[in-house]
Order: C-alpha cells, then structure tokens, then sequence
C-alpha cells in the first residue's frame, strides 16, 4: 500500500490512533514519577507505515498540526479511562513545536482538552521535541511561556540530537530535560559519549533543570547513569510501554561511592572533591535568625551554604553575614534581620567547582576573586548537585601535601614525573574509560653521545630535550592528563595527549630538536652531518647527529586493560621508528612521518 496523505487523513479523521503509557521512574525511590503518552495504531488497523514515519509524513504534508492534536487529545482521554486523576504521578506529553507556530492554532485547546477529561494542569508536562527546526524563536517562546503561565511543566525531549542544542535550552528554561537514547545507547562503550552525559547532566542540575534518562536497556548503561546523579529513568530494561499504566516500583541500585583521587600529585590531578565536607545546608526560605544561631552553635564553620532542591543558589559568610546582618552599620542589624528571610540577603557572588576539578584550577579561580570574598568557603557540587564545602585552609594543606608528592615522584634529572606516576597515570585513564595516545620517545645513540663528549654534556642534552617537549606539549604551564609529560629514565620520555593531537606535537618536538643541534655538537660535525666516537666494540666510527625515534600508540585503534600492555606496544612501535635513520614517528594509526 502507498503511504498517501489520504490514507494519512483517514487516520486522522477516523482515529486510528490510540496512545500506550510508558512509566518513568525516579532514580532515588525507584517508584513511578510519571508516564510519558505514546501514540500506537489501534489494534485491528493494518499498519501503513512506523508511528515516526507517520509523523514525518505529516509534517511533508502541512498537516502536523492536526496529528499532533488528535494524539495530544487521545492521551489525555485515555489517561482518564485509566483513572489517572487518582494517581500520585504526571502525565507526559509530546506536543510539536510546529503546532505552536501554526497560524491556525487555537489558543486555550489543551486547557480545554484538560478540563474535558480532568486532568489537572499542573500534572501535565508538555515535551518539546528538539529534533525540529524552529525558524522564529521569539514567537516560539511566546508560546511557551503561555503554556508556562497557565501551569503547565515542560520539558526538551531528544536533547542533544536537534537542531537548536544549547539555544534551545536557553529560549525554553525548561523543567525537565530528556537525554536523548543515541546517547545513552552502550554509554558504557564509548568515552565520548560517558563524558558528554556526564556534561549535559552536570549544566542541567546547575541549572535547577531536573533531567531524565530515555532508552535505558541495559544494565550497564543504568549503573553510569545512576553516578552520574540523573533523576528520572525511562527505558525497556526498566519497563516496555503499555496500554495501561503499571504500578510497579523499580528497584534502582544505589550509586556506588564516588572517590576523588588526591593523593599521586601527577598521576590524576587532585580533585577539589576529595577534600569536601558535607555542612547542612540552609534554604532560601528559611529566616535570617535561623542562621544566625547555626552560626553561634558551630563556631568552627566559617560558611553555610544555601540550597534550593539540591542546587546551590548561595553561601552565607561568618564574617559578613555578622557585620552586615547582625550588628549593621549603625547596630540595629539584629533588629531589623529579626523577620526576614535568607533569600532577601543573599548575596549572587559564590565560588562553586564540580568535586572533579583540579585543584590547580579551583586555585585560579579564587585568585580571580575580589578580596572581601577571597577567603570565602567553596562550595563542592556533584553533577551540579550540592555535595559539600572546602575552606580555604583545607586547600593550602592539600597544595602543599601535593607538592611534596611530586618532588617524592620526580626525576631527579629533569624534574619531570618518574616511572611509577607514569605507570599510575596510565591506569587511571584507562581506568575511567578515556581514550587517550601515549608516545614513547627515545634518543637514538644516546650512549656513544655520553661516552664521546661525557657525562656532564649527556646530563646537559637529557635536560634540554626535557624542557623542550614540556614546551611544546605543555604551552604556558598547561599541565593537565591530556598534556602530560614523564621521564621514565635515561633518554626515554614519555607524552600522553587527546588523540589525534600526539602526531602534530611530535612533528614540532623533532623540528624543534632540529633547532638545537648545534648547541649539542660541533660546527664541523654539523656541517660533516656526523661525528666520530667508539662504539661497544671499541671501533671508532660514524654516528649520526642527535636525533628522536617515536612512536605512538592510540587507545582508539586498540583496547588495552593496563599499562604493561600499552607500554609493550609502544615499545614495538618504537623499535620500528627505530629502523629508520634519523628523526622518525611510527604510529598504530598506520600514519608515518619522518624528518
């Protein structure tokens, strides 16, 4: 049969169209938050088409508009057969942005439709899908905002696989958020997709956005979805769809504890959440007095953060809060603090990191704050959820312990992170499933080098070749897990990177070396191209200007478990840069470079 838009309009006019209920469940108490509507054909109707195909051949016809309100009007009927007033849940429902532009559409049908089939407004939430375009924003948010108005939640559906992205979000401030299941699709397979969950989630709940998990259907994804704090699941593994709506309960595995590493100075940088403490937090309603006496009965805390839901909306001060609150300029602050609330005090200038930034990098932003709040506690969130607080004396005692570790694991040569941080540095990456290439770069000939011109000179090339690679990977101290440089001893170095960046920078480590050749050997051996040295055997013979073999091994070519692994086969890469003559890069990517 051809898909027409008659046949399409037969369905709509005849309402072949029926709508199925799958729950979404809350990730803390596993028990149903809502059911999200679904259309299906009606049993007995052959069906012409898939329900997404149908969608989009209305939308090629110019009659998404009257779809869309048949199937928004058959949710909330069935919805009341099935008694959904009388149920502790909301009802999720997918409505087209393309209905909201239409010049045709009426203001006030859905409250309409509500009322009809008592369903409160309060109790539907409206998914905008994000895979539209939308082409007048302004309008679209207008539209929004009415629906908002009169009580309605909404939410982004499919975010991430759209058109509009992060402009979405921003026209739309929505309640609710719906990762969309390309993403959540094997999370557990593929770093990128780990890290850009993990990114969404984190701006969303900073946001005060509550976000939901589409398309969970196996175990595995449900485990990292569960750390990564996500509040709302929906997916076959938890329950398929339904022409009735399930009274089940879910049991969610708890999240297993997170653990900040701060402990290997360079192997995982320290992370600001291993030195968090919890400190109960206060809301915005609560009254200045009530702060006041948590102040007066826990003389050691010198802030208190303030939380709506479990977002940090603010941090009260010891400090200023007395001066500014309790006493006040003339000394009547108590009095006129008596009846007001925190939120009419709060001030917007706070200093928050997620419990995964470096230290270094928290460090550098409260060198940037202004020096009335330069002390200030921070507070610590997790996946943009409140977590606790660091004060600034517990930061100084964690930079210096740190500093200590490093000058404990360094070479002693060339100051670089030795052997043993390399080895964990490695497993820590591979350990959080980040992809990653590890170049092993040797200097060829190094021993005739060393015995020819001596120890000090040996010494003197090892340090100059250090500095060299750590200003090329590491630009102005930038010196993160993606930039890192080890010496793992003699001429050997080690350069981890993002994929794909290991190639360019040894092509500027060789042309750089190239630079300081004369510094190492003579004007004549320059020009000659080669000096004269005693070999093993004791045989005088030509040895070829200083040079580098490299090679690079790509964690995105291969899978390797540990870093006796990755360290065997960059070895093997190496020995075969090895085999050529001068300056050469070997790579498993099957690249091949030379200079």
């Amino acid at each position: 049969m051809i898909f027409s838009r008659d046949i399409l309009l037969h369905y709509i006019d005849t309402n072949c169209l029926t709508t199925w209920f799958q729950p979404i469940f809350s990730r803390n108490s596993g028990v149903i938050y809502g059911y999200e509507a679904l259309t299906r054909i009606r049993d007995g109707i052959a069906p012409v088409c898939s329900i997404e195909k149908l969608f989009q051949k209305a939308q090629e016809e110019g009659i998404i508009s009257s779809l869309d309100m048949q199937c928004r009007e058959n949710a909330l009927c069935r919805a009341m057969e099935l008694d959904f007033a009388n149920k502790d849940s909301q009802l999720f429902v997918n409505i087209c942005p393309a209905t909201l532009m239409h010049p045709e559409h009426r203001t006030g049908t859905t409250d309409d439709m509500a009322k009809k089939y008592a369903i409160p407004l309060e109790r539907i939430i409206l998914e905008i899908t994000e895979q539209e375009a939308i082409k007048n924003y302004d309008q679209f948010q207008r539209s929004i905002e009415y629906y908002r108005k009169r009580g309605y939640k909404i939410a982004i559906d499919d975010f991430g696989a759209g058109y509009g992205g992060l402009k979405m979000l921003s026209v739309v401030q929505p309640d609710f958020v719906k990762i969309d299941r390309h993403f959540i699709n094997k999370l557990d397979c593929f770093s990128f997709k780990y890290n850009l969950v993990d990114a969404m989630a984190t701006v969303c709940h900073k946001l005060g956005i509550t976000v939901i998990a589409e398309g969970i259907e196996r175990q595995e994804e449900l485990d990292i979805i569960n750390r990564f704090g996500i509040d709302l699941l929906q997916g076959f593994l938890l329950e398929r769809p339904s022409p009735h709506l399930s009274e089940m309960k879910y049991e969610i595995p708890s999240a297993r504890q997170e653990s900040y590493e701060c402990v290997d100075a360079v192997v995982s940088p320290c992370m600001i959440g291993a030195i968090h403490q919890f400190v109960e937090p206060l809301g915005p309603s609560d009254s200045v007095m009530t702060a006041f006496k948590r102040f007066h009965n826990q003389y050691d805390i010198q802030g208190i953060p303030v939380v709506s839901g479990e977002r940090v909306v603010g941090m009260l001060s010891r400090k200023r809060f007395l001066e500014h609150h309790l006493i006040g300029p003339h000394g009547f602050g108590f009095a006129l603090s008596q009846y007001r609330t925190i939120n009419e005090i709060l001030e917007p200038t706070f200093l928050m990191a997620e419990a995964t930034t470096p230290i270094e990098q928290v460090v550098a932003l409260i060198q940037s704050r202004r020096t009335e709040i330069l002390y200030d506690d921070l507070c610590v969130s997790k996946n943009g959820k409140y977590l606790g607080t660091v004060t600034i004396q517990a930061l100084l005692q964690t930079i210096t312990k740190k500093s200590i570790e490093l000058a404990k694991g360094a070479s002693p040569l060339t100051g670089l992170p030795g052997n043993e941080f390399i080895q964990r540095m490695v497993g820590h990456l591979l350990k959080q499933r980040i992809t990653f290439d590890i170049c092993y770069l040797d200097i060829d000939d190094f021993k005739p080098y060393n015995d020819h011109y001596g120890f000090e000179r040996g010494d003197d090339v090892i340090k100059k070749v250090a500095r060299l690679i750590v200003d090329v990977v590491q630009p102005d101290g930038n010196n993160d897990r993606f930039r890192f440089v080890g010496h793992i001893g003699g001429d050997d170095f080690i350069v981890i990177s993002r994929p794909h960046l290991s190639f360019p920078l040894c092509q500027q480590i060789i042309a750089d070396l190239q630079q300081l050749l004369p510094v190492f050997h003579g004007k004549q051996e320059i020009l000659d191209g080669f000096y004269l040295a005693t070999d093993r055997q004791g045989v005088q013979c030509r040895f070829p200007l200083l040079s580098l073999s490299i090679g690079i091994v790509s964690t995105e070519e291969i899978t390797v478990s540990s870093y006796g692994e990755i360290a065997y086969l960059a070895s093997g890469v190496k020995k075969m840069a090895k085999q050529r003559k001068g300056s050469t890069i070997f790579t498993n990517r099957r690249i091949q470079g030379r200079s």
